[in-house]
């Protein structure tokens, strides 16, 4: 199927772009009744009235730190003795997820039990987002067994909880078994399934299931379509992209306002290799947040568009969008392929300094690439040796690889040492460094190489590729 959109330019005006993106106290933690009728921790029972404050303000904290003052009110008081209606534990664990504390909201569950309060229909699948941060495989499976006991276990927020965190924790045939149990399926367990597959590595399995899905006369939501557009990205398939992009069309999803939507058929387009449609829906857009722009800056990096990528991330800052991680993972992608080694190292003192982010491995790794590409070798080591964490096999390939590049042998040595440390049973690096040996001459050391790998039972190489760069 050939694509039937117009192909745009790459290299798009600098103005048009700049036009994209111009267009683009702690409070009272139980109301003051709370803290004229509650001054001691003696146990009184409460009205309707006040029970209803508690619970609009669990709902509307802000922060983890004000839901532990207000939980811990409660206890002192005894609110939850007197009012043990499953709704207002609810309302704790729903919040403690919400706030980013699921450990906590997972042991108010366990308080709940313990009080004999009773869960309901709505409490599991709440409890299920919590475990679902954590991924507690036993916790989930003692919840799976809870659910089953109490004739749970079919409500269909259960059973797409359940699906969807045993997929997470890489539990595909479970996840199946919960699938395949329930005959009355809903749109939500497909779409716990899909996301599953698509998040698990799957793709395959995922678009397969998307089929089935139609076939059983399921109308596909914007959940659906964002899983499966992701799916099709990871398979690079960009004719089935365009059929589902139409899909998305007749379902009448394909809204500007739509974020979701939009950003996942950019990351599409952009895995698909084509950055041309990927702006299409870009410029379509009335808004756009950080992962759009995000979206579109990795996209150009990933096909080799340095030039591009770096002036995408130009305008995202003139638009006022903040950066994460994962846009400086672009950026400096972007500056590795067009070989802007300062650019590279202002971009990353901006990413810790003006934006404090706290660079990960992957931002380390583009930069060991970049200056080893360039033949700053004691920089690149500065690097190394200056990282918090440890450095993995691909940075250590790709400083080896650009150590065969400029033919230095002691940088060399060092690189590879730390990858047989990391791989013995690899043969490749011997490889690499013995054409390093060759390049400089060291006819000793290349039969030296060839001895090893005699030795090894291996005298050439032809299936085994070692990472020796980043893209």
């Amino acid at each position: 199927m050939k694509p039937q959109w117009p192909s745009f330019p790459l290299k798009f005006p600098t103005s048009q772009f700049r036009h994209l993106a111009s267009s683009s106290r702690l409070s009272n933690p139980l109301s003051a009744a709370i803290q004229t009728t509650q001054t001691s921790t003696a146990a009184v029972p409460c009205h309707q009235d006040y029970a209803a404050v508690v619970a609009n303000q669990i709902s509307s904290c802000a922060n983890a730190f004000h839901l532990v003052q207000i939980h811990a009110r409660l206890i002192r008081t005894r609110f939850l003795d007197f009012n043990s209606a499953p709704f207002y534990w609810n309302n704790i664990i729903r919040s403690y997820t919400r706030l980013g504390s699921p450990k906590k909201a997972i042991q108010v569950f366990v308080d709940m039990m313990r009080a004999g309060a009773g869960a309901d229909e709505y409490t599991l699948p709440i409890v299920l987002k919590a475990v679902s941060h954590v991924l507690n495989y036993v916790l989930a499976k003692q919840l799976h067994g809870h659910a089953l006991k109490l004739g749970f276990a079919t409500n269909m927020y259960c059973e797409s909880g359940f699906i969807s965190l045993y997929a997470k924790a890489g539990e595909f045939e479970n996840a199946r078994k919960v699938f395949d149990e329930n005959g009355e399926r809903v749109l939500g367990s497909w779409n716990a399934m899909i996301s599953g597959l698509a998040q698990g590595g799957r793709a395959r399995e995922a678009l397969e299931m998307f089929l089935k899905l139609r076939k059983a006369g399921f109308r596909p939501d914007d959940v659906t379509m964002v899983s499966v557009t992701s799916a099709c990205g990871s398979l690079g398939d960009l004719s089935l992209g365009l059929q589902l992009h139409k899909c998305v069309i007749q379902v009448r999803m394909a809204e500007k306002s739509d974020l979701l939507m939009m950003n996942s058929l950019i990351d599409m387009y952009g895995k698909c290799g084509r950055m041309d449609f990927a702006y299409r829906v870009f410029s379509w857009m009335e808004k756009r947040n950080v992962s759009s722009w995000t979206s579109m800056i990795v996209g150009y990096a990933l096909h080799g568009h340095g030039e591009e990528a770096l002036e995408s991330f130009r305008c995202m800052r003139e638009a006022h969008v903040k950066p994460n991680h994962v846009t400086f993972v672009g950026v400096l992608s972007a500056c590795v392929h067009v070989g802007k080694v300062e650019e590279g190292k202002y971009y990353f003192n901006m990413m810790k300094n003006e934006y404090k982010i706290v660079p990960m491995l992957q931002h380390y790794g583009c930069m060991v690439d970049l200056l080893g590409r360039a033949g700053l070798f004691e920089e690149a080591r500065d690097m190394v040796e200056g990282m918090p964490m440890k450095a993995n096999v691909v940075i250590w390939g790709c400083l080896l690889g650009a150590c065969e590049k400029h033919r230095n042998v002691k940088m060399g040595e060092w690189a590879a040492k730390h990858l047989q440390e990391l791989e013995p049973w690899s043969d490749g690096v011997y490889v690499v460094l013995s054409n390093i040996y060759a390049s400089s001459g060291l006819w000793e050391d290349v039969e030296r190489m060839r001895e090893i790998l005699k030795q090894r039972k291996l005298s050439k190489i032809p299936a085994y590729s070692l990472p020796t760069s980043l893209g």
